[in-house]
């Protein structure tokens, strides 16, 4: 594969991808927009307090979809087909067992778990109606997650994006007239976001319809070694967005003691902006997924090289554009979720965005160094780099930072957390590029 045609087909993932991921995340930034119209920074708190959890539903969908399509592309790339519809299946089942689980738990715990994330008084009808009616919609989340994987590693990036695009797009329509000519309130805002993977699945199945499909459901047995194979391979993944969840509430647990609900409300804005970005490296790393995999599977040494390093550059110049942007822009980007025109919001997201989004210029390089050790079943090292970015920088960093900065040592605890987390990545490229020759 010559460089010209590598760097097509890496634009062409890449892109596909990541204007997919912006789409998925806006489910909650649409979500956000319409509930601080609808129900002001109580709404925007209650819905902060829930967003943990849509962590964890995508946080599993992204393990075992990222996992068993990684799999997959690697026995595929070595012509066993027969194993690698294997994994497809297990995949699938282990899906939607989960995704049951996860709507038992939203139909009898929706309430004690929101007393849990620190929702009380006005925002604690708020946080159960979302939590519940989201956690119901779990084996949507999951089972669409697991097939834009699959599909996108089916050489078919572009109706992964379609379907990711589309579903958020309904997600939105369906918000404004849930929540305002319906008047359905935070069950209608959950309602519309519950219904997007639904639509994005209708979508998929046109790969099926249409005979495209190189995988299919077959009888198998469930096989631990698959199972476990399948977590390893996506465990960076879901540590990645669980560790969101996780840190999602302690900063809103410590923010709620530093400035109150007005303090949380504005930390749901710079975390839903946030994931907005998060999603453009995360669209990066799962676009080149495929690719490495491929290149590992056919222990081409010189694709994955040219491929990381384009991903690399990539990054590192989209997080520097992001962080002008955003520097620039903080006031235009408060305004929009900011219905009430609240100064004291304004004035701590202002600041909260100008010293959070620093350390962008840090996650996008952990985001696909992550990625990237999994495609080549580095497991051990992509766990590292994912637990450290998710719990182990930050969680001291956040009460260390706190206790010496106040509200600004919150913001700067990412940022260091970030830095820290990219040292030791690339102690791990050095260990890896000397012992594989890459």
């Amino acid at each position: 594969m010559n460089n010209y045609y590598l760097l097509k087909k890496f634009l062409k993932y890449v892109s596909l991808n990541t204007i997919g991921m912006i789409g998925l995340s806006c489910y909650i930034l649409a979500d956000t927009f319409f509930v601080s119209g609808a129900l002001g920074s109580n709404g925007i708190a209650a819905l902060n307090f829930s967003i943990s959890i849509y962590c964890i539903i995508n946080g599993l969908g992204l393990m075992i979809g990222i996992g068993g399509a990684t799999k997959y592309s690697i026995l595929k790339s070595k012509n066993e087909d027969e194993s690698a519809n294997s994994i497809f299946s297990n995949t699938v089942i282990i899906g939607f067992v989960l995704g049951i689980i996860l709507l038992t738990v939203g139909v009898f715990f929706a309430t004690p778990i929101s007393k849990l994330l620190g929702a009380n008084g006005d925002t604690l009808t708020m946080t159960s109606d979302y939590l519940s009616t989201i956690l119901c919609f779990s084996p949507f989340f999951i089972i669409n997650n697991i097939m834009l994987a699959f599909i996108r590693n089916d050489k078919k990036p572009r109706l992964s994006m379609i379907a990711m695009l589309m579903g958020s797009f309904s997600n939105i329509v369906l918000d404004y007239v849930f929540m305002f000519p319906l008047s359905m309130g935070m069950f209608g805002a959950a309602f519309a976001t519950g219904l997007a993977p639904i639509i994005s699945l209708c979508i998929l199945s046109l790969h099926f319809i249409r005979k495209n499909n190189s995988f299919k459901f077959i009888k198998c047995k469930i096989d631990i070694y698959n199972i476990l194979n399948i977590f390893g391979l996506g465990l960076s993944s879901f540590i990645t967005e669980v560790s969101s969840g996780i840190v999602l509430i302690l900063f809103n647990l410590v923010i709620l003691e530093i400035s109150g609900i007005v303090g949380v409300a504005a930390y749901g804005i710079i975390a839903n902006v946030a994931l907005v970005v998060t999603s453009i490296f995360t669209g990066i790393a799962q676009g080149i997924q495929p690719l490495l995999s491929e290149g590992y599977g056919n222990d081409d040494a010189k694709l994955i090289k040219t491929v990381l390093k384009y991903a690399i550059y990539l990054s590192i110049g989209l997080a520097t554009v992001i962080y002008v942007l955003t520097f620039i822009l903080s006031r235009d980007i408060i305004s929009i979720f900011n219905s009430e025109n609240n100064i004291e919001l304004i004035t701590i997201a202002n600041n909260g965005l100008r010293l959070y989004f620093i350390g962008f210029l840090f996650a996008g390089f952990n985001i696909i160094t992550s990625a990237f050790l999994s495609s080549i079943e580095e497991m051990k090292s992509a766990f590292i780099i994912s637990i450290m970015r998710g719990c182990i920088a930050i969680i001291p960093c956040l009460f260390i930072f706190k206790m010496i900065l106040g509200i600004n040592g919150v913001w700067l605890s990412f940022v260091f957390s970030e830095f820290i987390t990219t040292m030791v990545a690339i102690l791990f490229f050095i260990k890896i590029f000397k012992s594989r020759q890459y």
